[in-house]
């Protein structure tokens, strides 16, 4: 391997998800359980109409948690090697450049790693050099933002001290 091209820093950021595949199964499950029996109650009652409702209830859920599932394929990949930080971001499997995009700094001697501070003790990670910013782990905890900052800056320092 070229010795330019050997990463000081790669990462790959995805989103934390708290419920798996089957968990979500597992709920929407219950969830259309649960609207069924309030259907069936309401239809002995002679309320029938109200079943289309809780169909659409239903589909609704399936379609968020879908969304859900689908932005947590997301993913960062920050590399640094002696040449450049390249920033890939992107889905698994995404191969149009529509859905996937890629910004590269070089040299990566005057990149600049800012942690912004917001109210409510949020944070953003921007990274800049020569006129262009971007932010980066939009979807990571403040804290991840600032062990992924520190990390990163650690990386920058031994790319700029030689030895």
């Amino acid at each position: 391997m070229d010795q330019n091209n050997k990463p000081l820093f790669d990462v790959v950021l995805y989103p934390h998800r708290s419920l798996g595949a089957r968990e979500v199964r597992y709920l929407l499950c219950a969830i259309a359980g649960l609207f069924a029996l309030v259907g069936l109650f309401f239809t002995a009652r002679g309320a029938w109409p109200v079943l289309p409702f809780f169909g659409c209830e239903i589909f609704l859920f399936w379609w968020a948690f879908r969304a859900n599932s689908r932005d947590g394929r997301r993913f960062e990949h920050l590399r640094l090697t002696p040449d450049a930080l390249t920033v890939a971001r992107g889905r698994p499997g995404s191969t149009t450049q529509e859905h996937r995009q890629e910004v590269r700094f070089a040299p990566p001697h005057w990149l600049a790693v800012e942690l912004a501070p917001r109210p409510g003790g949020d944070n953003e990670l921007w990274l800049a050099s020569h006129g262009r910013a971007l932010k980066v782990g939009e979807f990571l905890t403040p804290d991840e933002r600032n062990d992924l900052a520190s990390a990163l800056r650690d990386a920058l320092r031994r790319l700029r001290t030689p030895g």
